[in-house]
């Protein structure tokens, strides 16, 4: 598995898996569960959640799948932004750390910039640090302007990644965010990085998927993991499609390839808003 360094030097696995849409009965739980410890099994040991997701029922899910190899998962969740106060977020935290099943959350994200002062924020995200209750901390959704606001507090500098939508159909971070955060050495995580399967699958992506004997999904996530310092978290519930995504980070597109999927997909030439979903 190839890994991915945070500013702290950590290194997590460059491809993991998101839990989006989990334990909302769009498939049998039991499948859902197998899917994410298969993934564990093929080194995807990175585990995306949030406090959001289902009602907190997914990180119900997730800490019952991980409950006897907990030490093998780099674990991440999120507070939403109007928990995000000094005292909400903590409160947050632990309420997901009971959720989880878990004494830790090793990456602890600002879910997206709401009402409360990065500053507060910030100083709650340290103070959970230093109770052990995470490991790191970072945020989600967050553009370039937001980014210089944090870097600006005390404390701010320790952000450890930021996940945004990113993907072939979504390509306005490179226009700024994804140089500003090389600046920093600092990572961004891919969330929907095929666009939660809905990538146009024709075209390219057809004709690249063929030469290499992938299909277009896979070519599609290989393009979002060909940067050594993006990390992407594609959702699977199925077993099947999971092997399907971790076949896809062996997948080498050369600069043919790269040329026929701009040509479709242009890179952005001006200043996209960042995009969520």
């Amino acid at each position: 598995m190839r890994t991915v360094r945070l500013p702290s030097g950590i290194e997590v696995p460059a491809l993991g898996q998101g839990t989006w849409f989990m334990a909302e009965r769009r498939q049998p739980r039991s499948e859902e569960i197998a899917a994410l410890q298969h993934g564990i099994d093929l080194g995807m040991t990175l585990i995306d959640t949030a406090e959001m997701y289902a009602d907190g029922a997914t990180e119900t899910l997730v800490g019952e799948a991980i409950t006897s190899r907990r030490s093998e998962v780099f674990l991440v969740s999120k507070v939403y932004p109007w928990n995000a106060s000094r005292r909400g977020t903590k409160a947050a935290c632990e309420a997901s750390l009971r959720r989880l099943g878990t004494d830790r959350i090793d990456l602890y994200l600002l879910h997206w910039r709401g009402s409360h002062p990065f500053a507060d924020t910030v100083e709650a995200m340290e103070q959970l640090v230093d109770e052990g209750k995470i490991r790191h901390w970072g945020v989600s959704n967050l553009d370039v302007d937001d980014l210089d606001e944090l870097w600006g507090v005390d404390n701010g500098e320790r952000c450890q990644v930021d996940q945004v939508l990113y993907n072939l159909t979504r390509r306005g971070p490179e226009y700024d965010l994804l140089p500003w955060a090389r600046g920093k050495r600092m990572p961004l995580m891919a969330y929907s990085p095929i666009e939660q399967g809905q990538v146009p699958v024709d075209g390219a992506l057809a004709d690249v998927a063929d030469k290499h004997g992938a299909t277009p999904l896979q070519v599609a996530l290989a393009w979002v993991l060909r940067q050594p310092d993006v990390i992407a978290i594609p959702k699977s519930g199925r077993r099947e499609h999971v092997e399907l995504n971790r076949a896809a980070l062996d997948l080498v597109l050369d600069e043919d390839d790269l040329a026929r999927l701009d040509a479709e997909f242009p890179v952005p030439r001006r200043k996209q808003p960042l995009e969520m979903l």
